[in-house]
């Protein structure tokens, strides 16, 4: 791994050194079969940059990455804010990678093992390949994953379609048999699709109630508070609208609320809402939801990786987090 350089990278390659430099520092601008092609002599030769492997002599780079999607969901706000807090006393300051597209996941994955200076990382909700798990392993940098699972990584998890079936059970506790979903649609392919889980959960503990969930009843658009509102509005107008919504997102259960309260439904009595993640809003509000861990998550999954950091041999962990309904006002 010592020797090569950035010309024996772009010969094997067979691109310019400006085109590896950009795979490694600007890889969305770069198009994908050429950021393979420049990976894959990367891996091959083993190549560090010259910094980088002076860098990794020293014991400590002092920096902990977070890669993640959706940086502006109130959920990765909450995640994150965990991590933040369990850092607060470490030794470690916190870089946060935003992720936007298949290309700069792809990219961070690639130059963040090879290139920056990371004594570990969090992954986010966001899936990768086989290729990119054996990089991170190979180069050394100890990873925890939230949202999703590899055999090689410590991670944070959650069932989402437990969280769907319990919101189901809960809706058919309390009576009602014309149960809404109001979900994501047209999702990216570089993030993890919890809506789709938690739909498929909160069907099957319909069914297994004898409680169809009709077409017309499934509402997916893209997450916002302003489509839940549409989408709510388009439910309320069937000739049987539905008695209960559960919304896949706090965020989108807001929305649910207020178009409920644009068309003066009474809450809950002629409309049930329920949402999933249990925002800091959502007691202010009164929402019945899905409470998942968000802060713990965050915190746990430092705490996992602190503990690598300190004794690599500790074994890989994979924890799952409990869900649980929070009965409020909307439910």
């Amino acid at each position: 791994m010592a020797n090569e350089t950035v010309y024996d990278v772009a010969k094997k390659a067979k691109v310019s050194i400006a085109t590896v430099s950009r795979v490694l520092n600007s890889p969305e601008k770069v198009n994908e079969a050429t950021r393979k092609r420049v990976l894959a002599a990367i891996d091959s030769l083993g190549f560090v940059p010259k910094a980088e492997a002076a860098a990794r002599a020293r014991k400590s780079h002092g920096r902990i990455g977070v890669l993640a999607p959706f940086f502006v969901y109130p959920s990765f706000v909450q995640r994150l804010r965990g991590v933040a807090a369990a850092l607060a006393d470490s030794p470690y300051e916190l870089a946060i990678y935003y992720v936007d597209s298949t290309a700069r996941r792809d990219g961070y994955l690639a130059s963040l093992s090879v290139t920056r200076r990371l004594d570990g990382l969090i992954v986010m909700a966001l899936p990768f390949d086989d290729a990119a798990a054996q990089r991170l392993i190979t180069h050394g940098i100890e990873t925890v994953l939230i949202e999703f699972a590899r055999p090689s990584f410590s991670s944070i998890e959650i069932d989402d379609e437990a969280g769907g079936r319990v919101a189901a059970e809960y809706l058919i506790s309390k009576g009602h048999r014309r149960c809404a979903f109001v979900g994501d649609r047209d999702l990216p392919s570089y993030s993890i699709h919890t809506s789709d889980q938690r739909l498929a959960g909160h069907r099957e503990a319909l069914l297994a109630a004898g409680i169809s969930l009709p077409d017309a009843y499934v509402s997916l658009a893209p997450q916002s508070v302003e489509h839940a509102r549409q989408q709510t509005h388009s439910l309320l107008d069937l000739s049987e609208p539905p008695s209960a919504i559960f919304a896949a997102s706090d965020t989108q259960a807001m929305g649910v609320l207020k178009a409920a309260r644009e068309r003066g439904v009474s809450i809950p009595n002629q409309l049930a809402i329920m949402g999933f993640d249990d925002l800091d809003i959502s007691d202010y509000i009164g929402l019945t939801t899905v409470r998942q861990c968000l802060e713990e998550s965050g915190r746990v999954a430092v705490e996992l990786l602190l503990a690598r950091l300190t004794d690599p041999s500790r074994p890989v962990q994979h924890i799952q987090l409990p869900l649980s309904v929070v009965a409020r006002q909307t439910a």
